[in-house]
């Protein structure tokens, strides 16, 4: 039988960064909790036998990222509309769900992925990694690919440490890296640089949105987007380029009345964000999903939003936290 202190004490401070791992891997926040559980669980069936031939941080992240290159395997990449279909050009057009096939990419809690570390630097670093543009982008290498760039760019193993994790050679993980970036570089080139701006500026347009959706005010929205924003909304595959067609949209097809949104303030992939509800027929509000906003000096530039229900009571919300008009203490 495994000593269940020692493995607790050896293990636990491992969880949060595996968890983070795994999301930058799988692009859904409930596949990498599942994910964790199970490595944690393969971890303590072979804790006794563990020789202490690398550390137990590098054998935890061997195991996990292992599983998660088996749990890719196949048709497996969870994206965004921007990364499969075409903007709309009409704002009027009806909206279009994807089929059943489409994995969706899912937002992460910061509260859940980022370190519990007084290091500023730190915690800066961690959600540089967790960007949402960032995690798109991961989505369109292959798993092998994925893994490399994660372990090597962002989590600064050594090649050879990362060669015997895969099971393969320093030179075809230099390899890997080397086409990984190529790739990364040339979407990052499509999307363009952001340069984000302070977090007391950040939180200002967050707080900006919040007051402007609520209030079904599509002219203070249009004042808050930059000319070239983008606006999607999962599970919905159409999207929008621009805000000559973002604002038309938000006016005649998703603000509603004043009053129908309310938006919690909260923040996602190290990125301002909002727990979004919705009032029913019966004035009650429900569960709508999470919004994340890509914010730059000049305004926001994308705002990226999750219509799951589920993801309200992953970022730490109740369900009933809105209620007629009032937020509920938390």
């Amino acid at each position: 039988m495994p000593d269940s202190a020692g493995f607790v004490r050896d293990t636990e401070p491992f969880r949060r960064e595996l968890l983070a791992h795994c999301y930058r891997m799988l692009g859904s926040i409930q596949d990498a909790e599942d994910l964790v559980q199970e490595t944690y669980l393969r971890a303590w069936r072979s804790y006794d036998g563990f020789e202490g031939r690398s550390s137990v941080r590098t054998w935890l992240y061997q195991i996990a990222t292992n599983r998660c290159l088996t749990e890719l395997t196949g048709p497996s990449r969870r994206m965004l509309p921007s990364g499969l279909y075409d903007p709309e050009q009409d704002p009027g057009a009806p909206q279009e769900e994807a089929g059943k096939e489409v994995k969706w990419l899912q937002p992460a809690p910061d509260a859940m992925v980022t370190p519990d570390s007084a290091d500023p630097l730190a915690i800066v670093t961690a959600r540089e990694g967790l960007r949402l543009a960032l995690i798109a982008s991961l989505q369109y290498l292959p798993p092998r690919q994925r893994a490399v760039l994660v372990m090597r760019d962002v989590l600064a193993f050594p090649a050879a440490e990362v060669a015997a994790m895969l099971g393969t050679t320093t030179v075809s993980v230099k390899s890997a890296l080397q086409r990984a970036r190529a790739r990364l570089s040339e979407l990052a080139l499509a999307a363009g640089q952001i340069t984000e701006p302070a977090a007391p500026r950040a939180r200002a347009l967050l707080d900006q949105y919040i007051a402007a959706f609520e209030n079904a005010d599509a002219t203070a929205l249009e004042r808050l987007l930059t000319q070239d924003a983008v606006l999607e909304a999962t599970p919905l595959r159409t999207w929008f380029a621009g805000r000559k067609t973002c604002v038309p949209f938000l006016r005649s097809q998703l603000l509603g009345s004043p009053g129908d949104w309310r938006l919690l303030a909260t923040s996602a992939n190290g990125q301002p964000a909002a727990a979004a509800y919705t009032r029913d027929q019966h004035g009650n509000y429900q569960p709508y999903g999470i919004c994340v906003l890509t914010v730059a000096e000049a305004g926001i530039r994308r705002i990226s939003s999750f219509g799951d229900p589920g993801l309200i009571t992953v970022f730490g919300f109740r369900p009933d936290m809105v209620t007629r008009g009032r937020s509920r203490g938390g």
